[in-house]
């Protein structure tokens, strides 16, 4: 994007100028190593200086390491890179599987327990590898690769929920709302494997991890986006509204908006999949699928917003400037909200005009590639008030500040049917 010499700033300036438009929950995507040289979310070493690497949830990223040199420090035990007397911690016990986890676990400190173990957590595992139950049967070739581009997805998503404050809480810890992925494969003779989500349990077919069987998948549903990363956001939104609305103040204004997620779920999506969408659901609804039943239309905003938080975060954590661009759409105005007379709505309104403005760099650069569009939607004013309810949802979890079960309310939801993502 060419600039005048007017326009040139300096990145920090740039960065603070777009932040001014952009209001998404941020959290930092650009992770750096103590040498100076970037390093990235699933880096468990510096390329360039081997320093060992580890995400860290206190610090919601990647951060360099050092090891351990408090007394008791056990061998393979490790700081953060110039916290010497600091949190001791050791690389989750799948660093060295497929799945190549590079989350870090907390470590035990002189005069703790020899059975020590993180409550909530498998036993030298991390909370990402925690919440998986099932694996692909790595006995069969190519489940390898295919449990680590389902873990690399699902951890990506579990630290975006951290960064958000989010509940993330393992079956192991709450045995009713804690959360649990089950990877299964096809067999021969059994039911086909629907990605769907059942109280708290998120089920991925793992064919879905192999890019082959994914964009086949893709192009037979007239799909514009199918990734491992947005099945996870989907599956998680289920997992969310059984906490954060089904028992809370908010269903009343979810079905306003949404519609009655009473209706007959199983008989909603029949007449999806036998009929099709409404002719008018790009005027309603930020995908097809979403006009099937309101449980859909909340999944589907859900995993939108959060594709759109996280794109903000990484744009911004790299000083991506978008002012400069042409637009292709109009902008959206205060009525197009949900609730414009909100103390937070002008905010809101930054940050979905400001993705407008960054999604029509994105496409044109994927353009001069000769790639489809980076963002293949068109967001319709009607969801950019449902975007708003559950920007507001989310900001009130956020305020509770705590990642504990306890600040959700004790329910017991109803089981939501298996349904194709």
């Amino acid at each position: 994007m060419a600039l005048d010499d007017n326009d040139i700033e300096s990145k920090d300036d740039a960065t603070q100028s777009l932040a001014a438009e952009f209001k998404a929950p941020t959290v930092t995507r650009a992770y750096q190593c103590q040498c100076g040289r970037p390093v990235f979310l699933a880096n468990s070493r510096c390329l360039a200086c081997q320093t060992p690497l580890g995400y860290v949830i206190e610090q919601l990223g990647v951060v360099p390491l050092q090891p351990a040199k408090h007394d008791g420090a056990e061998p393979d035990t490790f700081t953060v890179f110039g916290d010497t007397g600091g949190k001791a911690y050791r690389h989750c016990a799948n660093l060295m599987t497929p799945s190549a986890c590079n989350w870090m676990v907390p470590a035990p400190r002189e005069g703790d327990d020899p059975s020590f173990n993180v409550d909530g957590l498998a036993p030298g595992m991390c909370l990402a590898c925690s919440v998986t139950r099932t694996i692909p049967d790595l006995t069969v070739e190519g489940n390898g690769d295919r449990w680590l581009a389902l873990e690399l997805a699902k951890r990506r998503l579990l630290s975006q929920l951290l960064a958000l404050k989010l509940p993330v809480v393992t079956r192991l810890s709450d045995p009713v709302h804690g959360l649990a992925f089950d990877f299964l494969s096809n067999m021969p003779g059994a039911p086909h494997v629907l990605t769907g989500h059942d109280t708290g349990v998120i089920t991925l077919n793992a064919e879905e991890a192999q890019d082959d069987v994914r964009e086949r998948i893709r192009a037979e549903m007239r799909e514009p986006y199918r990734t491992l990363l947005g099945h996870f956001r989907h599956e998680i939104g289920h997992y969310y509204w059984d906490l954060l609305v089904q028992p809370t103040p908010w269903i009343d204004d979810f079905r306003a908006l949404f519609g009655d997620e009473r209706e007959d779920y199983a008989a909603a999506l029949r007449k999806h999949y036998d009929n099709g969408a409404p002719a008018d659901w790009a005027d309603r609804f930020v995908t097809s699928y979403a006009s099937s039943h309101p449980w859909e239309d909340w999944a589907e905003t859900w995993a939108h917003y959060l594709h759109m938080a996280d794109t903000a975060d990484t744009a911004l954590s790299f000083g991506v400037d978008a002012r400069n661009v042409e637009l292709a759409s109009d902008l959206f105005e205060p009525t197009d909200l949900w609730q414009p007379e909100h103390p937070e709505a002008v905010r809101f309104l930054d940050f979905i005009n400001g993705w407008v403005r960054l999604t029509n760099v994105l496409n044109e650069l994927s353009r001069s590639m000769g790639q489809p569009d980076y963002y293949p939607f068109v967001l319709p004013r009607t969801a950019v008030g449902k975007l708003q309810f559950i920007h507001l949802v989310i900001a009130e979890q956020r305020e509770r500040g705590t990642q504990s079960a306890e600040a959700v309310p004790e329910v017991d939801p109803a089981p939501e049917p298996e349904h194709q993502a």
